[in-house]
């Protein structure tokens, strides 16, 4: 992997990390179109950059990690985050092999997003309600639920921060409030992700590496923080149609590419 396709990578990190529109397949599409789905450090590049997308929340959100003088409300707020995570904990220690194998499957993905998409379409209707309703107390019950909805994001295609929007959603939280959990809920699971990747490939991180990790994770640092900060503003005006179509026309060229006989391959 060259600096320049660290970048790339990085860049797609950035911008779909926080988005409904999976981006862990995207950046498994992109290191497809590179040439490196072979590449064992490319495999575990997309999963520590993660670090940098993740720390453009603390940096964001600073006050609600870090409220100083509030050590009851912080306290509540990191127990929260945590009850919230325990169900993706439990499921992906209990489905890991039935996991791994559904990411090698094309069609899986595709499906993934187009029906991800189609849900999507109607989400503003089906929670408009909920819009018009000020920010609410999460209460740990409801962590608990949007917990179990980031269960549904295993299945290759599925967007964790789709999964756990919906479910904030589905909890009567508007749509800024149930963006923001999302993004915080990101913080405790991709940590996981990136820390276990780590520790899982040692062998990998030669001192090139380590310079292309935290070049990759430096840009997504950067990409991530204008990403929310734009998704929140068009997330409030706009709503999730728009990110219900894209999924729809990323999924179904897949499948129509598929169709038509050409190979597609997908690396974990």
């Amino acid at each position: 992997m060259t600096v320049i396709q660290a970048i790339i990578i990085a860049i797609v990190e950035g911008i779909t990390e926080f988005l409904p529109i999976s981006s862990t397949g995207h950046m498994i599409i992109t290191n497809s179109i590179m040439g490196l789905n072979e590449d064992q450090f490319a495999k575990l590049f997309i999963i520590v950059i993660q670090f940098g997308a993740i720390l453009s929340v603390v940096a964001l959100y600073w006050k609600k990690f870090l409220s100083l003088g509030k050590f009851r409300q912080t306290f509540d707020f990191y127990v929260k985050l945590f009850i919230a995570f325990i169900p993706a904990v439990v499921f992906g220690l209990l489905l890991k092999s039935y996991i791994d194998a559904a990411l090698e499957s094309v069609t899986v993905v595709a499906v993934s997003l187009v029906v991800g998409g189609i849900i999507l379409l109607f989400i503003d209707r089906l929670f408009q309600k909920s819009e018009e309703s000020p920010d609410k107390e999460i209460t740990y019950a409801m962590a608990l639920r949007i917990g179990l909805f980031q269960v549904i994001s295993m299945i290759p295609g599925v967007s964790r921060a789709g999964a756990t929007i919906v479910g904030g959603l589905a909890q009567k939280l508007n749509r800024k409030q149930a963006a923001e959990f999302s993004f915080f809920l990101a913080v405790p699971t991709m940590l996981a992700a990136s820390a276990k990747d780590l520790l899982d490939n040692k062998d990998l991180l030669s001192d090139s590496n380590i310079q292309l990790l935290v070049i990759g994770s430096a840009v997504a640092f950067v990409v991530a923080m204008i990403a929310i900060r734009s998704f929140i503003g068009y997330l409030q005006n706009h709503g999730f149609k728009i990110f219900g179509w894209y999924r729809i026309i990323v999924g179904g060229i897949i499948l129509l590419l598929m169709a038509m006989g050409y190979s597609i391959t997908l690396a974990k």
